[in-house]
């Protein structure tokens, strides 16, 4: 029989592979050699006050000037980073006049780092760049460096080719996607992450895992984003709860920050409803992201059960079944164990829980439709089947 991953039709598929990696225990060492590398002497750290408050900026700050580097710090990027977050950040690049960007923390500031990085030789608005409208086109590649640190183990953003950004004209998240916004070094140090909380580790270990599932029975031929997918949801499944328990646990903080960069490696090959339904989550209900795409997960894990069955058996093995059992039944367990997993972690079970409120799924399901993520979906979904996967999460 044919392995069930080689395409049906012979084709031509073209496939790419990330950034250069630093990554370990200590590697934020490392930084002043890259920079150094590429040339920087006076970069803009990017971050959020929360990174400072927690004083993850002062170390890297610390670092970069014992190397002689002039750092300035811009730490007003919020949670979910919006268009006048990026404006704010482009001003503070220009005024210190900065030849190179680091960024350092969750997926918001280093998606706004991207983006900073893209205005300072691009024109606005940054809608022109919208991935969803063939925006990808307009980006180029003279672009001042870029590092990214992150301090989350979820998005990956620090080995993806994205930033996400709330539009003031538009009001949705919109992705903006060019290889040339691929950091030029991703310096991954777990140690940065052992002071997250339990809730926060929680929320974007969840989210690691949807970059791997989704990515992994998304449509299209990509078995090297297969192969990361798989291994990151054994990570996932085997350390995310004594990451959330016992956060000092630099094992178990190093296995997530190898999950969050394989999801985000293995996204490229596409993503599906969970991250349409969570894109539109965010803006609309103030929905964290790796909370929302926690939540949905497993009611579109149910919905793509059938057009993924091969694949949903071996997340099932992934995440540490061992039964044997036949592939629907394995299927469905693999739903079973991703709810287990989101319950032990302490995830809402419900939208409603997390504050959604039942008068906006319709506009949730209207704006996750317009969100490109759902094309890479394996069973194709209208907006009345992205309203009733809402409702049912609700």
């Amino acid at each position: 029989m044919k392995p069930f991953d080689i395409p049906s039709e012979p084709r031509v598929t073209e496939m790419s592979w990330p950034t250069r990696i630093v990554f370990g225990a200590g590697a934020l060492q490392k930084l002043p050699a890259h920079a150094a590398r590429l040339n920087m002497k006076r970069p803009l750290l990017v971050t959020d006050a929360g990174v400072v408050k927690a004083g993850l900026a002062t170390r890297v700050t610390d670092v970069l000037k014992a190397a002689g580097m002039a750092c300035a710090v811009f730490d007003r990027v919020e949670p979910n980073p919006t268009e006048r977050d990026v404006f704010a950040g482009l001003e503070a690049y220009r005024a210190h006049k900065a030849d190179g960007i680091v960024a350092l923390g969750g997926g918001s500031a280093l998606d706004a780092g991207k983006l900073v990085q893209l205005l300072t030789t691009h024109e606005p608005p940054l809608s022109r760049y919208d991935d969803a409208k063939g925006g990808d086109q307009y980006v180029r590649d003279d672009l001042p460096p870029l590092i990214a640190i992150p301090t989350t183990a979820g998005t990956g953003s620090e080995v993806g080719r994205s930033g996400v950004v709330t539009l003031a004209d538009t009001g949705r998240k919109t992705v903006i996607f060019s290889p040339y916004l691929l950091p030029k070094a991703a310096v991954i140090d777990p140690e940065l992450t052992l002071g997250l909380p339990p809730s926060v580790t929680a929320a974007t270990g969840m989210d690691a895992l949807t970059h791997c599932i989704e990515a992994y029975v998304a449509n299209g031929f990509h078995p090297l984003a297969d192969a990361v997918a798989i291994d990151g949801v054994m990570r996932v499944g085997r350390s995310l709860v004594t990451a959330v328990k016992e956060g000092r646990d630099l094992a178990a903080r190093t296995d997530m920050m190898v999950a969050a960069m394989e999801g985000a490696m293995a996204f490229q090959k596409g993503l599906g409803a969970s991250h349409a339904l969570a894109h539109a989550l965010t803006p609309i209900s103030n929905v964290p992201h790796g909370l929302a795409n926690a939540i949905v997960l497993p009611v579109v894990m149910e919905f793509n059960r059938a057009a993924s069955t091969a694949r949903l058996a071996r997340i099932a093995t992934a995440l540490g079944d061992t039964s044997n059992a036949r592939e629907e039944v394995l299927a469905a367990n693999a739903i079973d164990r991703v709810r287990k997993l989101a319950a032990a972690v302490g995830i809402p079970a419900r939208l409603r829980e997390a504050g959604v409120q039942e008068k906006d799924l319709e506009h949730i399901a209207q704006k996750a439709f317009l969100d490109a993520s759902h094309q890479g979906n394996p069973r194709a979904v209208s907006e009345a089947e992205l309203l009733a996967m809402a409702r049912e999460a609700y």
